[in-house]
């Protein structure tokens, strides 16, 4: 089941441990490429847009909690 992102309102927080901080995240990103190959036939990525991005898993890095990471709010500044 996808893991929603933090927006600018909300944080990632462990429910086990409490870490606000460090979280290991793996996802699977679709882009759209522009690809500059010199003469040499070397390429270069020289843009890139993200098409799709879909979070499938967030570790805490404290205490490896998996399935523990949920959003909160962030607090006001």
């Amino acid at each position: 089941m996808p893991i929603a992102l933090p927006r600018d309102d909300t944080r990632w927080r462990c429910t086990a441990c409490g870490n606000l901080t460090r979280f290991d995240v793996v996802r699977s990103v679709r882009t759209r490429d522009f690809v500059h190959a010199d003469l040499s036939g070397a390429q270069q990525v020289e843009e890139s847009e993200v098409l799709a991005e879909t979070v499938e898993q967030v570790t805490c890095r404290w205490c490896n909690g998996v399935n523990t990471v949920e959003l909160v709010a962030r607090p006001s500044a």
